[in-house]
């Protein structure tokens, strides 16, 4: 069985943990979550998340905040367990498909870790749409000025 498990700042992991109960709450026993305090080094994230990993037990996708901050930093120097694997940059995308996929028949730790980066990558977007601009036409109303027609 795979399980997911959430290394962020404070208080981001917990955080995404009560979105994914939210939206999955019969998954909800698979996923915890470690928030990172602030000035906590990565050997003290490091031994925290090793903790959390032997007594999850099992498959663990680990998804980190962001890419070169100490949870990922400590999370580097995992020993690289076959059982684990560490996607950086969680967002709720990321985690949903992760949560949509977890129990599905023949879904490989490998295949999960590529589907929540698909997910996370894919759910970022550019969706703010410029205003109409309510202006006259050019020469103001004068038909003589039309130069559109």
């Amino acid at each position: 069985m795979t399980s997911i498990l959430l290394i962020a700042h404070a208080p981001l992991a917990t955080s995404l943990q009560a979105v994914a109960a939210h939206v999955f709450p019969e998954r909800s026993a698979l996923v915890s979550a470690l928030d990172v305090e602030a000035g906590e080094t990565t050997d003290r994230v490091l031994k925290r998340a090793l903790e959390r990993i032997v007594s999850i037990g099992g498959d663990v996708l680990i998804l980190a905040d962001a890419f070169g901050a100490t949870p990922c930093n400590a999370l580097q120097r995992l020993s690289a367990p076959d059982h684990v694997r560490v996607v950086s940059g969680v967002n709720v995308p990321m985690l949903w498909r992760a949560l949509n996929y977890l129990e599905r028949p023949g879904e490989t730790l490998d295949k999960l870790a590529d589907r929540a980066y698909e997910g996370g990558r894919q759910g970022i977007m550019h969706v703010t749409v410029t205003p109409p601009q309510n202006q006259p036409p050019i020469g103001g109303h004068d038909p003589d000025n039309d130069h559109d027609q």
